[in-house]
């Protein structure tokens, strides 16, 4: 469906509104104080934006989308990874050892008996 009859639904906003509901992060980079993060409209953000620490005026820097295409159970395990780098779970004993069945081979019955 096209733009233009998609907003002459009730209920659809308008272009300028849609532009204000759809928000960035943009990055900016102080020669002071360091890099910070802005949440601009999309396609608004200038190209100096003033400090929130010192006032004065911080270049915009490009980088990469923030963008993952990696599952969430993948990313979860890649964080629990990390985490035990760092800080590695800790035991105080061997965990006891459990048996596993053993389950025999469906063929065994029907094998010559001698």
């Amino acid at each position: 469906m096209p733009v233009r009859a998609r907003r002459a639904h009730a209920g659809w906003p308008a272009s300028t509104d849609i532009r204000r509901l759809l928000m960035a992060t943009y990055e900016y980079l102080c020669s002071r104080c360091g890099p910070f993060d802005v949440k601009l409209e999309i396609g608004t953000a200038p190209k100096a934006y003033g400090c929130p620490v010192c006032a004065g005026a911080a270049r915009r820097v490009y980088s990469s989308p923030g963008l993952s295409l990696t599952p969430n159970a993948v990313s979860a395990l890649h964080v629990r990874e990390e985490q035990a780098r760092e800080a590695p779970e800790v035991v105080s004993q061997v965990p006891p050892h459990r048996r596993v069945p053993q389950h025999p081979h469906p063929a065994l019955p029907r094998l010559p008996r001698l």
